[in-house]
């Protein structure tokens, strides 16, 4: 679904990314891993808009879509999440929900005067799909509550579910796991999983929980340096020797030998 070659993105003389090459297939979930550093955050910004590359390409089901806005891409069905959920804090959630699908008629001053009964149905239309959702999510119960209010593993759920309110086909998630606790990094995964499984939709994981990764994706890719080290299987990538220098620092005879075990 999605080709990435040879892109860099340059900040002055820093190289963020620098000549990463890697493809997303359809229907899997991704994970990319990496040491702080290491170009992930910023390879995401430039597949899905924000940024756009110094170099390089990126294909979406074979169509160009370098340096394609965010808003082009929405309708594309190509999604991002943040790190940091960015959620409309004076609304509820089922709101935050609701504003999402494009093109409402309830959005032009002709409609609201003199379309009323066509604005009231597609709204009823997209309230319902908000609460099925929310049931999807198992956090119905949240949803009257403000979202400013809600736990940050909640707005993580939030985040993903504003994914479901559209047609997408392709969703990036940012470490999604990021300050969340156990239990409820188990109702993302499960939703992850589902979703992949029961809808289809294709993702790609920034995580740094390598149980999270373990449970979830395949392949596994591993950046260092802008770069795209290792790809396979987690249990592939983890015992990779290139992937476990750039975590530690050392390869795996030199941290066999620290160890006392004789190589």
């Amino acid at each position: 679904m999605i080709v990435v070659e040879d892109l860099h993105r340059h900040f002055g003389g820093f190289r963020a990314v620098d000549g990463a090459s890697l493809q997303i297939r359809s229907g899997t979930i991704t994970g990319l891993i990496g040491p702080n550093g290491a170009g992930k955050t910023t390879l995401f910004n430039v597949i899905a808009g924000r940024l756009p590359p110094t170099s390089g390409r990126v294909l979406m089901d074979g169509e160009d879509i370098t340096g394609l806005p965010p808003h082009v891409l929405f309708h594309k069905g190509l999604l991002r999440t943040f790190q940091i959920a960015h959620e409309f804090g004076s609304m509820t959630v089922r709101e935050n929900l609701m504003m999402v699908p494009p093109h409402q008629a309830g959005e032009t001053i002709w409609n609201t005067w003199f379309r009323r009964g066509a604005v009231a149905r597609e709204e009823a239309r997209i309230r319902e799909k908000a609460d099925e959702v929310l049931e999807f999510l198992t956090i119905s119960h949240l949803a009257d509550q403000k979202a400013a209010n809600i736990s940050g593993g909640q707005k993580k759920l939030l985040e993903l579910g504003r994914t479901m309110m559209t047609d997408a086909k392709i969703v990036f998630l940012d470490e999604v796991g990021a300050g969340v606790n156990r239990t409820l990094l188990n109702t993302i995964g499960d939703a992850i999983v589902r979703l992949n499984k029961e809808r289809g939709y294709t993702f790609c994981v920034i995580e740094h929980d390598m149980d999270f990764i373990g449970r979830l994706c395949d392949p596994v890719i591993c950046m260092a340096e802008g770069k795209v080290l290792a790809e396979g299987t987690v249990d592939q990538v983890k015992n990779d020797e290139r992937v476990i220098e750039a975590y530690l620092g050392t390869g795996l005879k030199n941290k066999a030998k620290a160890e006392g075990f004789h190589v």
